[in-house]
């Protein structure tokens, strides 16, 4: 089998598909959202007042897998999540299940699934049969098929079990998103990708006849990532993997993968995904994670990533353990991941042209964890982070979205997409530190798969804390300080908060300096706490010491900026203490701010944060 596999690699795909002949088209299926109405006559009243209020993201379950694509419609309207529980080991398949909602998500019970029912498919808009296609090979649940790649369909729903297989490939692809069916003309996209040729390449199955055949186009891939300033080492070479496409109005097609620069890169096709144009940087910060767009029924595009960047790469010949000679020369994996503990949201409503939101969905809550590495074990996964989305429009213009990975990470939540546009923000501890991420690393193991604990993953602590206001009133304040600690991959404490991304806003933070000082800087994506490129990488950035402000007193700044004008000045009172032109450029305005400690040795106390707001101008 494997060297039937290996040969056919370089075999063409089976068939070419003809221009769509297919005259069986059912016009109760054109609506690709045909779903929403079934979803809604599910609902009872309690479910349905219950529904409609949900505005901010809320947690609704979790999902059985680590997210990729598991989420189906049943024709009645409910809704399904597929998965499997109890597996024994990281190469087990365990015991296949799903979670069914009969109220748009609300609450789901979970079911045991039969190993060859279809799961996860798109309903067809052309002909109303179920669709999907994947990548077949020894660790799937269908183990009596050969090798390669299938397309399975159903005429009856995603709980069928009597299925046409097809193989339509032998060729390597993996990672095949959500099938797309075009609007702008009958045709179907399955997004994958190839290591045919290079560290990670989009590939783009299309088939105009409704699924029976099928052929290929290959896009370039982007540059592999380059030891430069601050790196030290290479990251993990992904050329472009990962892609997800969406069709905007006019039938333009936007494509966006995941890769291993500081962007997510874009390709754009014209002709319904005959030919694309060169890959470019999309404007998307992020590095390593899954990308994700989803068209609403009303024409608004959703994108789901890691709005983050990762801390610089270490000289991996100096690190300990040794590492393997693949995660040296980045062929092999990455060391570490330090940008998967946040995840975002932003929406279009003109096709692409602009954005809003920037917010963050989620942060993941053992991101301060010491035992990050080993918590909840690792049979399932060892992955612990909260990239990888799919997302599915509910009634009332709510949106279901599944994400992250390992059942200590990953959720479900359902979110008012109305939230994104939001233009104020506003945090004054009074529920906790949950909205700010915080944590400093541990000394740990770095690489991909290693004995018992989770890969590319290090532990952590907590660095910032709520500590006694010393004033005395019974109130708390956030303490910002550095601690001697042999422990830590670095002392440096600092915090980082999310707000409604603009272009022309003002910041405002109450604030006592005891110690050394504090940098604030705004930035258009979120940092490590303790990255200290945050200086010659954010938009602005301000350096505040204890000479700067009252000694020991509470006060409150103001940070005003346009990034049109490409400046900002930092206010005490009514008095400009300092004034800075914009250091980096940004495309879609600010949505970050984040303080660090000035103190190169212990500082114990530090800065005190009492509250943080902010506003659009």
């Amino acid at each position: 089998m494997k060297k039937i596999i290996i040969i056919s690699c370089f075999v063409t795909l089976f068939g070419l598909s003809c221009l769509g002949q297919n005259t069986n088209i059912q016009p109760e299926y054109v609506n690709p959202f045909w779903y929403l109405p079934k979803m809604q006559s599910l609902l009872n009243d309690f479910d349905t007042k219950e529904l409609q209020s949900i505005y901010e993201p809320v947690v609704v379950t979790i999902p059985p897998c680590n997210t990729w694509r598991d989420i189906c419609v049943m024709p009645d309207g409910e809704i399904r999540i597929y998965g499997s529980q109890n597996k024994k080991n990281f190469y087990d398949k365990g015991e296949r299940i799903y979670l069914a909602s009969r109220n748009c998500g609300l609450s789901w019970k979970k079911f045991a699934a039969t190993p060859n029912e279809l799961g996860q498919s798109v309903r067809s808009p052309y002909s109303g049969k179920y669709i999907t296609v994947i990548t077949l090979d020894e660790f799937w649940n269908y183990s009596p098929k050969e090798a390669g790649i299938y397309v399975i369909t159903s005429t009856d729903s995603p709980a069928s079990t009597d299925l046409i297989w097809k193989k339509i490939s032998n060729h390597p692809y993996q990672h095949f998103r959500t099938l797309i069916p075009l609007r702008s003309r009958q045709r179907w996209i399955a997004p994958a990708q190839t290591r045919i040729h290079q560290s990670g390449q989009v590939v783009l199955l299309l088939s105009d006849d409704d699924g029976e055949t099928w052929r290929e186009v290959l896009l370039k891939s982007v540059p592999k990532h380059k030891i430069e300033p601050p790196h030290q080492g290479l990251r993990w070479q992904n050329g472009a993997c990962e892609p997800t496409v969406t069709e905007f109005t006019d039938g333009t097609l936007m494509l966006i993968a995941r890769t291993s620069q500081d962007y997510h890169y874009k390709y754009i096709s014209r002709d319904g995904g005959e030919t694309w144009t060169a890959p470019e940087p999309s404007g998307f910060h992020g590095t390593l994670t899954m990308p994700t767009l989803y068209r609403l029924s009303d024409g608004r595009t959703l994108f789901f990533w890691c709005n983050t960047q990762p801390l610089p790469e270490l000289r991996h010949e100096d690190q300990f353990p040794p590492l393997s000679k693949g995660e040296l020369n980045g062929e092999g994996g990455e060391d570490v991941f330090t940008n998967r503990d946040a995840n975002h949201a932003a929406i279009s409503d003109d096709d692409g042209k602009t954005w809003k939101g920037f917010r963050e969905i989620w942060l993941n809550t053992i991101r301060n964890d010491a035992d990050f590495r080993t918590k909840g074990g690792n049979n399932e996964v060892l992955d612990k982070s909260v990239h990888q989305f799919e997302a599915l429009e509910l009634p009332f213009g709510k949106v279901l979205l599944s994400f992250g990975q390992h059942p200590v990470s990953r959720k479900v939540v359902i979110f008012d997409p109305k939230w994104l546009y939001e233009k104020n923000r506003a945090e004054d501890f009074r529920t906790g530190m949950g909205n700010l991420s915080t944590q400093v690393y541990l000394k740990s193991v770095s690489g991909n798969f290693r004995g018992f604990s989770g890969h590319c993953a290090w532990n952590r602590t907590n660095g910032a804390v709520m500590v006694p206001d010393p004033d005395g009133n019974f109130q708390e304040a956030l303490l910002i300080s550095r601690i001697k600690d042999e422990r830590l991959f670095s002392e440096v404490q600092g915090a980082v908060w999310n707000f409604p991304a603009t272009g022309n806003g003002e910041i405002k933070v109450r604030l006592r300096v005891r110690g050394e000082g504090i940098r604030l800087s705004l930035t258009d994506r979120w940092f490590n706490p303790i990255d200290v490129t945050i200086k010659d990488l954010a938009q602005f950035t301000f350096v505040v010491g204890k000479n700067d402000l009252p000694a020991d007193n509470w006060t409150e700044i103001r940070i005003v900026w346009n990034t049109e004008k490409r400046t900002a000045e930092f206010f005490n009172g009514n008095k400009v203490l300092f004034h800075k032109e914009m250091q980096t450029n940004t495309e879609h305005g600010l949505s970050y701010l984040h303080i660090q400690s000035l103190a190169e040795t212990e500082d114990s106390k530090g800065t005190l944060i009492k509250k943080l707001e902010m506003k659009e101008f």
